[in-house]
């Protein structure tokens, strides 16, 4: 079924929206979940917790992507998970993934007249001016909480190459905050 039946189907209040929703996107959904959470019953329970907020948010919201709305839902809950859980449980990989990002953005307890979503916007300016494998293997890093392996088997890369193209990224990035009057 397409998107925009789907939608649809939410602004009906029909219950078949959230099952043809799963259907089309419970795996992609699953990926990014669990790439955040590292743990299967964290896992399902936040997938059905992203079918719940979808249901809440349609109607009154229209989303123009429905994939990308859905993903948002997802990963934002997943690290709401991740802020909740115990440190013991929480997933390496992420954490490794976001510690990684602390020298190429602001802090906001000292930077606090910084929004989040004035960074998000930067970041994705900054984005549009890579080139597509630097670009794709930020996001599908730090978006997604893909590991290097994941990345480099997913784009035919080494994980060297991987490594190299996140590391110069996170570089650049953080040169252009700077230019762009966000200072570290």
């Amino acid at each position: 079924m397409d998107d925009l039946r789907i939608i649809e189907l939410y602004f009906e209040r029909n219950e078949n929206a959230i099952t043809q929703t799963g259907l089309k996107y419970g795996g992609l959904c699953r990926s990014i979940i669990k790439n955040i959470l590292g743990n299967s019953e964290d896992t399902e329970e936040c997938v059905n917790d992203t079918l719940y907020g979808v249901w809440n948010a349609i109607p009154p919201a229209r989303p123009d992507n429905f994939k990308a709305f859905l993903c948002k839902i997802a990963r934002n809950l997943a690290l709401k998970r991740l802020d909740f859980n115990l440190a013991s449980k929480r997933s390496p990989d992420c954490i490794m993934s976001l510690s990684e990002l602390e020298n190429a953005l602001p802090d906001s307890s000292l930077r606090p007249d910084i929004k989040d979503e004035d960074i998000g916007g930067i970041i994705n300016r900054f984005l549009q001016t890579q080139k597509p494998d630097a670009r794709n293997t930020f996001i599908r890093k730090y978006w997604f909480f893909d590991s290097v392996s994941e990345i480099a088997a997913r784009y035919n890369f080494t994980e060297s190459k991987v490594k190299n193209l996140l590391y110069h990224t996170r570089n650049k990035l953080r040169d252009y905050l700077t230019k762009e009057g966000i200072y570290l």
